[in-house]
């Protein structure tokens, strides 16, 4: 059973309605798939000797279940998904040196913190994280890429049974609940993972139950500049 995720998505779990924590049964069976060479032990081995995994300040806050975890960052060439990888590795968790790109390029490599960071296509996205799972069945993936591969990205999740942390703005919500409901995997959805907007959500979700109907016949929007 999963039991940890990264602090902001647990903080985003908390403050969800109740019809969004999809946190679903376990993960289906998987026939075994031959690794990558993209994913290269040693780079992991050289990432947790150069961070100091078992004396990192963060590590007391979420304790040994974070260790026996494998991440995985699906977006590292945006700038959202580049700083959640440069965490992990800073954290001394073991992050898988692999991620995918919206745009069909040949593989090439990203640095992140000390790892290099094998990106591969979309077409290659199927394939290697097949075989990414295989080699870390305790794969955790976070995805911060664009709104256009939302539901496509949950789809190959659900299909994998890879537990995932959707922390991608956008998409079709309704499809994106709907699929995660109907697969055997384990989800954290959230519309925003802004530490700012996770926290106003939960004052929110606060105020409503001590003080309900407060805010009766009154409607908020909210505008992301």
């Amino acid at each position: 059973m999963l039991t940890s995720l990264p602090h902001s998505a647990a903080a985003a779990a908390a403050v969800l309605p109740r019809r969004s924590r999809l946190l679903v049964a376990r993960r289906a069976a998987r026939r075994p798939i031959s690794v990558t060479n993209a994913v290269a032990d040693e780079t992991l081995d050289k990432a947790s000797a150069a961070t100091g995994t078992r004396t990192h300040p963060l590590l007391p806050h979420f304790g040994a279940n974070l260790l026996s975890l494998t991440y995985f960052v699906n977006g590292c060439t945006g700038k959202m998904g580049k700083a959640v990888a440069e965490a992990a590795v800073s954290a001394g968790l073991q992050l898988v040196p692999v991620t995918f790109s919206s745009k069909e390029k040949p593989s090439r490599t990203l640095q992140v913190g000390s790892m290099d960071m094998h990106v591969h296509g979309p077409s290659e996205r199927e394939y290697i994280l097949s075989s990414v799972l295989d080699e870390f069945p305790n794969l955790v993936l976070v995805d911060y890429t664009v709104p256009d591969a939302v539901n496509d990205n949950a789809e190959l999740y659900c299909k994998l049974g890879v537990p995932f942390v959707m922390g991608t703005t956008g998409g079709d919500r309704e499809m994106l609940y709907k699929t995660v409901q109907d697969a055997n995997v384990y989800a954290v959805l959230s519309p925003q993972m802004g530490k700012q907007v996770v926290a106003f959500l939960a004052a929110m979700e606060i105020m409503a139950e001590q003080f309900p109907g407060a805010f009766s016949g009154y409607h908020m929007e909210g505008l992301t500049l």
